[in-house]
């Protein structure tokens, strides 16, 4: 690496928050010679840089006078009070991002960024790209939002960073430029965060800001208004591609982006060989393919990349049969959008949902899913929300709802759900709302009805 520490030696730079970016951020920056202060609300969490170096201040409201760089958690909103007052005494403030960037551009070699944003679809995105590169030989890794921190990948010395970017990371970044990247959709979501849905795909378009090669969802409106006037614009759709886009033909993915004439279009694989099923899985697929054959991967790389991927736990993973009714575990649709794309994959769906919405609309997910609906099973807060939306567009559908005093929710639902299907029938959950009223996370969430899943099967045993 050039000599990063000649930038950051003897700055004083303030770490907001001592969660995950802390701890990625704040041994990087002590060991290039900065002066680091972490700042958080939490004592117990600044308690673990005891004996790091750092220092700690519990509930800071300004910086310290010599400050004159702020590196934030991107969870922390723009306006709370810390980095509202560094912005009005200039002092910059940017994100974990941001800083990985600007260190890996201090390399020798630079890696390259491919990078992946938008509302539904990232991490499987992700993913099936990082298997894409691997299977063509690189030194690559998927970092950012998945858990590893991108930082911490800049510093490991890969070659290709497979990144997934949240729009709250996107927000205090300025100059990153990624190879390639994509906003895969756009939809109602974090309307607390940003204020508006315009601010929030604004962030999220700041991915391609500087993008050599913008790849863009040509089914999206915003992720086409995203890329508009791009000079390098490339799109991938669910139907037959045009010059320069890759798309789908009968039962093949194709390229006729990254091709020697587009007039011909180049296999990459088959609809079978994309897990999980479903349109959204298939356009995540073309999503992964486009960045990979940005960067110049072949076709046989795409096609075994792709094949040999392996969905992250509860990203529509089938838990059990029982009685000829499949249970799904897609508790990762966390909003509407993302359950929209999970109940199409279907034909015909008990469906279990509730939980949060954060203030998003479910008329327009329960019109488009209500002629697969065999029953609904609702839990959670916003329940009553879904609820109504089922009353006015599917009105015909039966519906059960978890009283809110239940011990066991989901146990409850479960049984609700199997009372309702029939044979062929998928009992699917795909809440599309968040899962902290009822839950630690939607992990938590999907792991009680794996368990809720295995008590029916264990019945069955048992009657059988």
């Amino acid at each position: 690496m050039k000599n990063s520490s000649t930038v950051f030696a003897g700055r004083h730079v303030l770490v907001a928050g001592a969660g995950v970016t802390g701890r990625s951020a704040v041994p990087v920056l002590l060991g290039l010679g900065a002066r680091v202060t972490v700042a958080d609300g939490n004592a117990a969490r600044l308690a673990e840089f005891d004996g790091t170096g750092a220092e700690t201040a519990v509930g800071l409201t300004e910086p310290p006078v010599d400050v004159d760089l702020v590196v934030t958690s991107p969870g922390w909103r723009p306006t709370s009070p810390l980095l509202v007052a560094a912005a009005e005494a200039g002092i910059e403030v940017i994100g974990d991002v941001e800083l990985a960037w600007r260190l890996g551009q201090r390399r020798e070699q630079p890696p390259v960024w491919l990078a992946v944003t938008g509302t539904n679809g990232k991490t499987t995105t992700v993913g099936m790209l990082e298997s894409i590169l691997r299977a063509a030989g690189l030194n690559a890794v998927a970092c950012g939002n998945v858990g590893f921190a991108v930082l911490d990948a800049v510093n490991a010395g890969y070659d290709v960073l497979a990144v997934e970017l949240s729009s709250f990371q996107l927000h205090w970044s300025n100059s990153l430029a990624p190879h390639a990247a994509v906003v895969l959709n756009v939809a109602e979501d974090h309307l607390d965060w940003h204020g508006s849905i315009e601010a929030y795909a604004a962030d999220k378009g700041k991915i391609q800001a500087h993008s050599r090669i913008a790849v863009f969802n040509a089914d999206d409106s915003w992720s086409v208004r995203l890329a508009g006037g791009h000079p390098r614009a490339v799109g991938f759709r669910l139907d037959t591609p045009r010059p320069g886009q890759l798309g789908l033909v009968e039962d093949l993915l194709v390229d006729r982006a990254f091709v020697a004439d587009p007039a011909h279009a180049e296999e990459l694989c088959t609809v079978a060989d994309i897990r999980p099923a479903g349109p959204h899985n298939l356009a995540n697929a073309l999503a992964a393919a486009a960045l990979a054959r940005a960067y110049g991967v072949g076709t046989e790389a795409v096609a075994k990349g792709l094949r040999e991927f392996q969905p992250g736990a509860h990203r529509a993973v089938e838990v059990g049969e029982i009685g000829g009714v499949r249970y799904i575990d897609d508790s990762k649709a966390t909003n509407p959008h993302a359950a929209a794309g999970s109940l199409l994959a279907h034909p015909d769906v008990v469906w279990i949902a509730g939980g949060l919405l954060k203030g998003a609309h479910v008329d327009e997910l329960v019109t488009a899913v209500a002629d697969r609906l065999r029953g609904a099973v609702l839990l959670g807060t916003d329940s009553g929300v879904i609820a109504a939306a089922l009353a006015r567009h599917a009105p015909n559908v039966p519906v059960r709802r978890v009283p809110a005093g239940d011990d066991e929710p989901m146990n409850a639902a479960v049984e609700a759900a199997r009372v309702l299907a029939r044979p062929g029938d998928v009992v699917l959950l795909a809440p599309a709302a968040a899962s902290m009223d009822q839950f630690r996370d939607y992990a938590h969430r999907g792991d009680t009805f794996a368990e809720a899943v295995r008590g029916l099967r264990d019945g069955a045993d048992d009657r059988g």
